[in-house]
C-alpha cells in the first residue's frame, strides 16, 4: 500500500514538474518575441552636401549646402521662413529662407530638407541666410542634449543651435524699466508688454545667464510663456530650448518646469 502511495505521489510530482516546465518554456518564448526593429535613420550626405564640420569651418558669406531635419519653426512672413534644424552632427539655424505658405505647412517636425544658402553671422549667431530648400525623404527628431555642465565654458559654443536642456538653474533677479527687481522682463530692458519676448536671468555656480522666450516661436498663449510669467526669484528650474547665441549664450526656451 505504501509503495502504491509513493508511486502515485512520484507520478504526480513528475506531471507537476512537466507542467511547470511547459509554463516556464511558454514564458521564455513570450519574453523572446521579436519586435519590429526601430527604423534606421539614414544620415548619409548626398554628393556636394557638407558635413557639419565642413559647414562649421566655412567662412561668413561662403555658399553652403546642408541636409538637415526640421526641429521647430519660428516664423513665416512675406514668403520667408525662419526655422531651427538639426542632424546627428550639429544644428543649423535657417534665417528667412525662401518659402511659400503652402510649403511652410510641409515643414513639420522631423522633416528632412536640403538647404542651399550662405553662411552668416549675427552677433555671434551662426546661421544660413538667403536660402532655398527642397523637401527630402527622411525624418529625425533630435533628443535634448544636456549642456548644463558646459555653461561658462568655451565648449558650449560647439553646441550652438542644438536642442538642449539646462537642469537645476536658479531664477535670478532682473532689473525692470523702473530699476526694480523682477523675475522676468518684457523685452530685454523691461520696456515691452504682454506678447513681446520674455527675458529672464538664471544662475548656476555663481554665473548669471539670460534666457529668452522668443515670442515668434512661443507666443503669449503657449505654456512656456505662461510658465515664465509665474516664475519667482529663487525658483529652481529645468529648461529646454534651442542654444541660440547673441554675443553670448542666449537660449530660446520652449519649456520650463520647477526642478524637484
Amino acid at each position: 500500500m505504501k509503495k502504491l502511495l509513493v508511486l502515485l505521489l512520484t507520478l504526480a510530482m513528475v506531471v507537476s514538474l512537466a507542467a511547470c516546465g511547459k509554463k516556464d518554456e511558454d514564458k521564455k518564448d513570450n519574453n523572446n518575441e521579436t519586435t519590429p526593429a526601430a527604423e534606421k535613420i539614414d544620415f548619409t550626405k548626398s554628393e556636394g552636401v557638407m558635413t557639419y564640420a565642413q559647414y562649421d569651418a566655412a567662412n561668413v558669406d561662403d555658399p553652403v549646402t546642408v541636409e538637415t531635419f526640421v526641429q521647430d519653426k519660428q516664423s513665416w512672413w512675406d514668403n520667408k521662413a525662419t526655422i531651427y534644424t538639426q542632424d546627428n552632427e550639429g544644428a543649423y539655424f535657417i534665417y528667412e529662407m525662401q518659402c511659400s505658405e503652402e510649403d511652410y505647412a510641409k515643414l513639420v517636425k522631423g522633416q528632412k530638407i536640403r538647404v542651399k544658402g550662405f553662411k552668416a553671422d549675427f552677433q555671434g549667431e551662426k546661421e544660413i541666410a538667403d536660402a532655398t530648400f527642397e523637401i527630402l525623404d527622411g525624418n529625425y527628431v533630435a533628443p535634448a542634449t544636456d549642456v548644463t555642465s558646459l555653461l561658462g565654458t568655451d565648449e558650449l559654443v560647439k553646441y550652438q543651435n542644438r536642442y538642449a536642456e539646462f537642469k537645476g538653474m536658479t531664477v535670478a533677479a532682473s532689473k525692470d524699466a523702473d530699476g526694480n527687481d523682477a523675475a522676468f522682463l518684457y523685452k530685454w530692458n523691461g520696456s515691452g508688454q504682454e506678447g513681446d519676448d520674455l527675458y529672464f536671468n538664471v544662475e548656476l555656480n555663481g554665473n548669471v545667464y539670460t534666457f529668452t522666450v522668443e515670442s515668434y516661436l512661443c507666443g503669449k498663449d503657449t505654456e512656456v510663456y505662461k510658465a515664465v510669467k509665474e516664475l519667482k526669484v529663487g525658483d529652481k528650474v529645468d529648461l529646454t530650448g534651442y542654444l541660440y547665441w547673441y554675443d553670448t549664450v542666449n537660449p530660446h526656451i520652449i519649456s520650463v518646469t520647477l526642478a524637484k
